[in-house]
C-alpha cells in the first residue's frame, strides 16, 4: 500500500535540506581557504564517520553481495574525486556559480542513463539537455571573460557526481539505503586519504572544528532529504531545491562580497528550467532515472 502524500511536510523538509547544504557551502567558503582541497574534503568525511556509530552494529550484521563490493569501491573513488574538485571550486569562484553549475549533475545522469543503461531518450529530453548545456555557456561566457580553473573543476564535479549517482541507483536495487550511504562514507574517506596525505599541512583546532560543522550539516541535509522524499513525490519537492540558487546569490552577496551576476542567474534559470522539464516528463511517465537535484550532493 502506497503511503499517503504529505506535500507540506515534504516541502518543509526540502527547505531544511536546502538550508543545510547552503550552510555547507558557506562554511567551506569561509573555512577551507587555508587547507588544500583534498585535505579539507578528507577531514569532512573522516569526522563525518562519527555519525555512523549509532547504526554501525546493524550495518556490520548486513551482508553485501560480493559483486557489489567492486561497485562500492568504484563509487567511492569517483565520489572522492568529485568532492576534491568541489572543495577546490568553492575556494576559487563565487558561491552562486558553484551552485548553478552543480545543477548540471541530473542532466549528466540522464545522458549517462541513455549511454550506459540503454534508457530511451526522446527528442524533448534531448532538447532539454541541450538547453541546460546552453545555460552553462551563458554562465561561463567563453571569449567574454576568463574561464578559471574553478569553473573547469565544477564542470568535472557535475559529471562525476552524476556517475556516482548512476552507480548508487544500481547498488540500491540490491542493498538497503542505509548500507549504500554508509559504504559511500567509508569508501570516500579511504579514497580521499592518499590525496590528503600528499598535500597534508597540520590543521588547526579551528580547521578541525569547522570541518566537523561541515560534516554535521551535510549529514543532517541527507537525513532531511530522505524525510522529504518519504513525505511527498519528487514532483512536489524538486522545485523547492531551486531555492538554493536564491540563497547562494544572497549569501555570496552579503557575506563574501560577491555581487549578483545577471548572466549567472540567467544561465542558472535555463539549467533549472531544463532539469525541471526532464523531471516533469519522467513523473508523467511514472519512471525515475534523473535524480532530484540534492541526491547528487556531497
Amino acid at each position: 500500500m502506497t503511503p499517503p502524500s504529505r506535500p507540506l511536510q515534504g516541502i518543509l523538509w526540502m527547505i531544511a535540506t536546502g538550508l543545510c547544504f547552503i550552510a555547507v557551502t558557506a562554511v567551506v567558503k569561509h573555512a577551507a581557504q587555508d587547507l588544500p582541497a583534498a585535505e579539507a574534503a578528507f577531514l569532512r568525511y573522516l569526522l563525518g564517520l562519527v555519525f555512523l556509530l549509532p547504526v554501525l552494529p546493524a550495518l556490520l550484521r548486513t551482508s553485501v553481495p560480493r559483486v557489489d563490493l567492486a561497485l562500492f569501491a568504484t563509487r567511492g573513488v569517483l565520489h572522492a574525486l568529485a568532492v576534491i574538485l568541489w572543495f577546490y571550486a568553492m575556494t576559487q569562484i563565487p558561491i552562486a556559480e558553484v551552485t548553478a553549475m552543480n545543477y548540471l549533475s541530473p542532466v549528466y545522469v540522464t545522458l549517462g542513463a541513455a549511454i550506459f543503461l540503454n534508457e530511451r531518450i526522446a527528442l524533448p529530453r534531448i532538447l532539454a539537455i541541450l538547453a541546460a548545456l546552453a545555460g552553462t555557456v551563458v554562465i561561463l561566457r567563453p571569449g567574454f571573460r576568463e574561464i578559471q580553473t574553478g569553473h573547469l573543476a565544477m564542470l568535472l564535479t557535475a559529471v562525476i557526481f552524476g556517475a556516482s549517482y548512476l552507480l548508487a541507483k544500481r547498488l540500491s536495487d540490491r542493498n538497503a539505503a542505509g548500507m549504500v550511504v554508509a559504504m559511500l562514507s567509508v569508501t570516500v574517506t579511504i579514497g580521499l586519504a592518499p590525496f590528503a596525505m600528499a598535500v597534508w599541512v597540520p590543521p588547526s583546532l579551528a580547521d578541525i572544528g569547522w570541518m566537523f560543522v561541515v560534516a554535521a550539516f551535510a549529514t543532517t541535509g541527507h537525513y532531511t532529504m530522505t524525510r522529504a522524499f518519504a513525505a511527498a513525490p519528487v514532483s512536489v519537492t524538486q522545485p523547492v531545491t531551486f531555492l538554493q540558487m536564491i540563497w547562494a546569490v544572497l549569501l555570496g552577496w552579503t557575506l563574501f562580497d560577491e555581487p549578483p551576476d545577471a548572466w549567472v542567474i540567467l544561465g542558472a534559470g535555463i539549467i533549472i528550467a531544463a532539469v525541471s522539464f526532464i523531471a516533469w516528463r519522467e513523473a508523467r511517465r511514472r519512471r525515475s532515472v534523473t535524480p532530484p537535484v540534492p541526491a547528487t550532493k556531497y
